[in-house]
């Protein structure tokens, strides 16, 4: 691999984090005064040396926990992303850990130059890591049980959940920059804001404005408002002002007329001019000087069905066990479609700086639009997986393709370099990733966190 190195080292350290699943329905009413919390934090533990925290104290490290089986409160439903990666099944609820007087390390981290190029695994149980965010000397990572603010420097973290007040849900879907803050979107838990300066979290969700329990994205753009996607339609903060009742926008199918296509969001990109792009569960939307487009597979978007059906190996098909989305098959035309393929489910998205946006469906590959027409690539371009869970574009603007059997990354001349488990992965499920300070690459997936020193 001509951008990875080959000597590599696989080194286990558990950032252990136990599960409790605190599931706030939806609620009725007018608006309240927005929830705060100022509770202690968790200290991380340093390398090799202190016993779990009290919050951490007996519950084993490793044991099979997690949040990603979690169903909607108002549909019951679990989305396309929150499907077991490897099997096709949720991932199992709470479960208790027998107790004792295990200790959590942070040990075989390489140090100075015999790092680079090198890997180091950091386990996190039975748990996905949807999100992963690098700011400065620290790497937040979202997982089904919570979120981890690792400090590179000190080989030592910090953990926030809902036993020391900092989230109301564990689940987290999305971790990441909202001006000087953090947002943690959550499942069932609304949205957490960090006041990095005060370390002060601060929730919002129904009563506050919230379109929804369930928050998969969050972005503020360039103009200082702020856009939510929940499985409820989108959320426009205007000018940002989240403590602002009257700031809040909730646009849903009805209330646009059909221009945004499906109220379940699971994206959000900043185009050109203000463009903001959705990922959706009924095509790609695109919001552009307060009107409303979309596009579906009609229109182009996903490989046809006949071109991928004997590609595609992962077989999580959401139409298989939920009525919510064998229904959504029906309604857009692949009734007939009894494998895990809807192009329409867009998973992923990321702009591409030009005025287009790339797409990661659910089984019909990755699409492009670049303004006038959809261009899709599969694995008879190079892909390791018609299924794609992420999109990145790093600071050198090179795309990186997270699928269900490994990470691409997009070369100048159109083809992909892939890695996977043979070449230091942790696993080949890819749900995240980014890049600290260091240089190092952060890529999250099911059970765990590969990191990927860079060469010297």
């Amino acid at each position: 691999m001509e951008i990875f190195s080959k000597n590599m080292v696989f080194v286990g350290a558990a950032l252990g984090i136990a599960v409790i699943s605190y599931q706030l329905g939806r609620q009725d009413g007018s608006h309240s005064p927005v929830v705060q919390e100022e509770k202690g934090i968790a200290k991380g533990i340093e390398a090799g040396a202190k016993p779990l925290s009290p919050l951490i104290k007996g519950r084993n490290p490793l044991s099979p926990e997690g949040a990603a089986g979690m169903a909607h409160p108002t549909g019951g439903v679990s989305s396309p992303g929150m499907a077991h990666p490897t099997g096709g099944v949720t991932a199992p609820g709470t479960a208790q850990a027998p107790s004792g007087q295990e200790q959590l390390t942070l040990t075989g981290v390489p140090k100075g130059d015999a790092a680079k190029g090198k890997f180091t695994h950091f386990r996190v149980g039975n748990r996905n890591v949807k999100s992963m965010y690098a700011q400065g000397g620290y790497v937040w990572v979202g997982t089904s049980s919570g979120v981890i603010r690792y400090d590179v420097n000190k080989d030592d973290y910090r953990l926030f959940d809902v036993r020391n007040g900092s989230l109301l849900a564990n689940g987290v879907f999305h971790v990441g920059p909202m001006g000087n803050s953090i947002a943690v979107g959550t499942y069932g838990g609304g949205l957490s804001v960090f006041d990095q300066e005060k370390e002060k979290w601060t929730s919002f969700n129904i009563p506050q404005g919230l379109a929804d329990a369930f928050v998969y994205g969050v972005m503020k753009v360039s103009n200082g408002d702020v856009w939510i996607a929940t499985w409820s339609g989108v959320n426009h903060i205007v000018g940002g002002a989240l403590q602002d009742s009257s700031k809040w926008r909730t646009y849903t199918v009805e209330n646009t007329k059909g221009g945004l296509p499906n109220d379940w969001i699971y994206g959000l990109a900043e185009g050109l001019n203000g463009d903001v792009w959705l990922a959706t569960e009924g095509g790609v939307a695109l919001f552009r000087d307060g009107q409303w487009k979309h596009w579906t597979h009609t229109d182009g978007v996903g490989a046809p069905y006949d071109l991928v059906k004997g590609q595609n190996t992962f077989d999580s098909d959401p139409g298989a066990v939920s009525s919510h989305h064998a229904r959504q098959k029906e309604e857009q035309g692949l009734g007939h479609v009894k494998t895990a393929y809807n192009p329409n489910y867009i998973i992923s998205l990321v702009a591409d700086g030009k005025g287009g946006v790339w797409c990661g469906t659910w089984g019909a590959g990755l699409a492009h639009f670049d303004g006038e027409k959809w261009t899709n690539l599969t694995k008879d371009n190079g892909l390791p997986s018609n299924h794609i869970f992420m999109l990145h574009k790093d600071e050198k603007g090179r795309l990186w393709v997270g699928t269900s059997a490994g990470l691409a990354l997009r070369k100048d001349d159109g083809s992909f370099s892939v890695i996977t488990t043979a070449d230091g992965l942790f696993s080949n499920n890819v749900f995240s990733m980014t890049f600290s300070q260091d240089g190092s690459q952060w890529v999250g997936s099911y059970g765990g966190v590969a990191r990927i020193y860079p060469k010297k």
